[in-house]
């Protein structure tokens, strides 16, 4: 009898698992802070229609990081150069949606080919290389949560003090203009929040992973709730879920935590469509209007 090649202890193992999971508390934390905040602010990247613009982001800080590990600088330090030179020139360029689109279209590929350019040179560990691009989630060193402490608590106070301008601004800007809301400054400011935190999330959870925290848990919240409470609430809590649990299966095998954060993160919007769907299916033979797919 041929044995399968795959089984599902080489995926599962629960062995001495207290003991690893004390070796990635570190990890553990910072997915916790990378879920909340990225969920917070991706409530205000859907509704300014940015998901695009956040892969853009995320090219730069990747060049940024590489070229930092190429000359041996702080990786850290490069990627937020890289990231909030990306943010300040989408945020003064990209007025209007399409200018905005096609800046983007031009940023992605020429960070993307620096970045590649910068670490076939590099002669390092190749764990170093692949990590800018899915990130070292399960290594995660103190000096790296401090990092990512300190720049998430500037992020989310930024967004406090922005919060109900930007939320105007995001939801019908010419009448936040009309109203003397300083529209062009307020999405310079969410542009830089958005710069910092897509930097450490790359030196975290890398490039290839940003959108999976940034993106999808605010588009799921915004399936089911409209509240202007209730969806940053469920966004954060989908981050939340997302990154940490992805961690803690990824211990428990051989496999990267790549695919569980991003499995985890696809099936609640998955889920969240679903109960969408059957929602607007019950309205609509009830004869009532579904409710618009935009947070208030």
């Amino acid at each position: 009898m041929i044995r399968p090649t795959l089984d599902w202890s080489d995926v599962f193992s629960f062995q001495d698992y207290g003991a690893l999971l004390q070796l990635v508390s570190n990890s553990v934390i910072a997915g916790a802070i990378l879920g909340i905040v990225g969920g917070l602010i991706g409530v205000f990247i859907m509704q300014r229609d940015m998901a695009f613009a956040v892969h853009g982001v995320s090219e730069l800080s990747f060049a940024g990081a590489a070229a930092a590990l190429l000359f041996g600088g702080s990786v850290v330090i490069g990627s937020l150069a890289g990231a909030v030179a990306a943010a300040v020139l989408i945020g003064l360029l990209g007025a209007r949606a399409r200018d905005r689109n096609s800046i983007v279209g031009v940023l992605m590929p020429f960070g993307l080919g620096l970045g590649i350019l910068f670490l076939s040179l590099y002669e390092g560990r190749s764990a170093n290389r692949f990590s800018l691009l899915t990130g070292q989630i399960v290594s995660v060193s103190s000096p790296d949560l401090g990092w990512l402490i300190g720049i998430s608590l500037v992020v989310l106070i930024g967004l406090v003090l922005v919060w109900n301008p930007l939320r105007f601004d995001s939801l019908d800007g010419q009448s936040a203009a009309a109203r003397g809301v300083p529209t062009s400054a307020v999405s310079i400011v969410f542009m830089l929040l958005l710069g910092l935190i897509v930097a450490v999330a790359v030196h975290i959870i890398g490039a290839l992973l940003v959108m999976a925290l940034l993106v999808t848990p605010a588009a799921a919240a915004m399936r089911v709730s409209h509240g202007p409470l209730g969806v940053p609430l469920l966004a954060a809590a989908f981050g939340f879920v997302s990154a940490v649990g992805g961690i803690l299966l990824a211990i428990a095998g051989t496999l990267p935590v790549s695919p569980y954060i991003t499995t985890i993160s696809f099936l609640i919007y998955v889920v969240c469509r679903a109960i969408a769907w059957r929602r607007d299916r019950a309205l609509t033979v009830q004869g009532a209007q579904p409710a618009p797919r935009v947070a208030a």
